[in-house]
């Protein structure tokens, strides 16, 4: 099977594009973004590690007049350390910012401010109080992981909205880690956990949790659970089977699909067939048939 970092078509629809961003995500991305914008609330947006573009097609379909998107990745470039290096050339090293810009403009006419290299560039890159949405999905290290939190901390708009992936997964320890420590020790709030990403604020979280929770609570698709731990409130959610991502714009390169060819028409029965079979009881007709297939079969076993 062909790597996905390889295939080079361009994509009809958001699904087509490789990555890994559920429906349940993309519901709760396209909810976020949506409340920020029916709220005024305005400001940039970052995604930190994109892949081939997937989330952060869905996140530049969100800018406002006058809103930056910066997205920062390694693709081709060298990691900062032998730990960071390995972890890239395992997982993504047939990564390149070709694919990834290929992928955004199918569906957007400009590209976002692209920065290759280590996510640590991005508070070079980014005004301080800035962002109202964060999305961290780069590195798996522990220190990487803290330092893009605390990036984070710096850039976001007090009830900006930070995302963070992967924070429940078995094989990315150290983001558990990192995560938890910024909830216990760093002020950072959660919001909601979804299956794979916690959504966190350093701001007030009972405003955008009631909201959130009124809108899940009329969703059939959601599983929903709440839990008070060390004094924070968490809203658990995980999407049901079946569940579908929300309506997204098709890209430029778009085609409707072939209709299904009709199927063939049955021959008409005989006028002669129907009568008969109509004019007979059920009963004899079983029993014709019965006594029909009884002779075809003595027909064939003999010599």
């Amino acid at each position: 099977m062909a790597n996905p970092q390889q295939i080079d078509t361009h994509p009809g629809e958001l699904k087509d594009v490789p990555g890994w961003f559920p429906p349940l995500d993309q519901v709760l991305f396209t909810w976020f973004l949506d409340r920020q914008q029916r709220l005024g609330q305005r400001g940039d947006l970052v995604e930190l590690g994109v892949f081939m573009g997937k989330s952060a097609i869905l996140l530049g379909e969100h800018l406002e007049d006058g809103d930056k998107f910066t997205v920062c990745d390694l693709f081709e470039s060298d990691a900062p350390d032998g730990a960071n290096r390995a972890e890239h050339n395992k997982s993504y090293g047939s990564l390149t910012r070709q694919a990834f810009e290929r992928n955004y403009l199918a569906f957007h006419d400009s590209l976002p401010k692209v920065i290759q290299g280590p996510s640590s560039l991005i508070s070079q890159e980014v005004d301080p109080d800035s962002c109202r949405f964060l999305h961290i999905d780069a590195s798996h290290l522990y220190e990487h992981v803290h330092d893009d939190i605390g990036a984070a901390h710096d850039l976001l708009l007090p009830d900006g909205i930070v995302v963070l992936d992967d924070f429940r997964s078995e094989h990315t320890p150290g983001v558990s880690v990192a995560t938890w420590e910024a909830v216990l020790n760093r002020g950072l709030r959660p919001v909601c956990l979804s299956t794979q990403k916690l959504y966190g604020t350093w701001g007030d979280p009972e405003p955008v949790q009631k909201e959130l929770l009124a809108m899940l609570r009329e969703r059939t698709d959601v599983g929903l659970s709440i839990q008070d731990a060390a004094g924070h409130r968490l809203v658990r959610t995980r999407a049901k089977k079946g569940m579908q991502p929300p309506a997204f714009p098709h890209s430029r390169y778009y085609k409707e699909p072939e209709p299904e060819p009709a199927p063939a028409p049955r021959p008409p029965r005989s006028r002669a067939r129907r009568i008969g079979r109509d004019l007979l009881p059920p009963i004899v007709t079983r029993a014709v048939r019965k006594a029909l297939a009884g002779r075809t079969k003595g027909a064939q076993a003999t010599p």
